[in-house]
């Protein structure tokens, strides 16, 4: 098992060792130094509690331990999920002082989520904040007593995350970015931020939980945006290097990417890929354009990890996941990147720049 910092990773060529996890012990923390309670550190807590018993009882009440799964190297993500750590400080928990987040990663092994998922709920935690759908699913199979918060985009009733939205009825509940008609509207800024594109690229995930209804979607999309969709699937990542260079090799120059857990968790790398290529990537989050995306347009992350921390707010104070409804996010974002354009030589309409909600130089 591999140990960075606060991090865990999920060992790749040994993913057995997740069932050997060593679980550090919860404890009082502080910013400047090692997350992980050191025996000499406990001693000299024990010896302070002697000296000061009335405020060695403060210090060693237990905070509330929260396990953070993410789909991706864990130290990138969580630069990504930054708001939702912001928002829960703001609300009073203080890293170190009453709460402790344990993160763990996946590295983007689609096949390893339910042993990670397992692992998690063998901490035995307060929470689990699964950041994808897929890991949510995972959690939801692990464990049916340890509460869980998920952000999805996924239909979390038709997913079976939930019984229905307003009355979860399990121990999972969260944050839905409603999608609506979202990936319709991000073609239409496409043809207005190129104007001469006429063909694009798709990447799809087949192994996606929202495999058929995101080829649907994108499909019907492009009929009514008077755009020709050339669809490649792909069940390992190891083909995805391969697509991108065939996509360039066909003259296509703009490829859309489909929601994917693994291209998610290997967004940089699929970024430089795209960059070799000479290829305009367009996606639905803020992620993708700060990983080499010229355009995003989906859900307002930010707000919606805003949200995700007032559930978890309440969630550690005590309310039943069954009976906190699931928040619905209707907030979408449009980010625009310069620099990638400027690397493929494209010039964005000062339309464009004016309605984007961020725009990366």
């Amino acid at each position: 098992m591999k140990a960075v910092g606060r991090y865990r990773d999920l060992p790749i060529e040994h993913p057995e060792a997740l069932l050997d996890l060593e679980v550090p012990a919860p404890g009082p923390q502080v910013e400047t130094v090692p997350r992980m309670t050191t025996r000499r550190r406990l001693l000299g807590a024990l010896g302070a509690g002697l000296a000061a018993p009335h405020l060695a009882w403060a210090q060693v009440a237990r905070p509330m331990q929260v396990v953070v799964l993410f789909a991706g190297d864990a130290e990138d993500d969580e630069a990504a999920a930054r708001p939702f750590f912001e928002e829960m400080r703001r609300r009073g928990w203080v890293e170190g002082t009453n709460v402790v987040f344990e993160r763990l990663s996946g590295r983007g092994m689609r096949e390893y989520m339910e042993r990670l998922a397992s692992s998690a709920a063998a901490l035995a935690p307060d929470l689990i904040y699964a950041t994808t759908t897929t890991i949510a699913l995972a959690a939801v199979k692990a464990t049916a007593t340890v509460p869980i918060l998920f952000s999805t985009a996924s239909d979390p009733v038709a997913g079976g995350l939930v019984a229905s939205l307003a009355r979860p009825g399990g121990n999972a509940t969260g944050v839905y970015h409603v999608p609506g008609d979202v990936v319709a509207r991000r073609l239409v800024l496409l043809r207005q931020a190129l104007p001469a594109t006429k063909r694009i690229g798709y990447l799809l995930d087949r192994k996606s939980a929202e495999y058929e209804s995101q080829k649907r979607a994108h499909q019907d999309a492009a009929r009514r945006a008077d755009l020709e969709l050339a669809v490649a699937e792909f069940t390992n990542y190891e083909a995805v290097a391969k697509i991108l260079a065939d996509f360039r090799r066909e003259g296509i120059a703009t490829v859309a990417l489909g929601s994917s857990f693994t291209l998610f968790a290997r967004r940089r790398d699929i970024g430089q890929l795209a960059a070799r290529s000479e290829l305009a990537l367009v996606a639905h989050r803020v992620e993708w354009a700060e990983a080499g995306a010229l355009l995003t347009y989906g859900a307002d992350i930010a707000d919606s990890l805003r949200r995700a921390a007032g559930v978890a707010d309440r969630l550690l104070k005590g309310s039943l996941p069954a009976a906190v409804a699931v928040v619905q996010s209707r907030s979408f974002e449009l980010v625009v990147n310069r620099r990638v354009a400027a690397a493929l030589g494209l010039t964005l309409p000062q339309s464009i720049l004016r309605r984007a909600d961020r725009v990366i130089h």
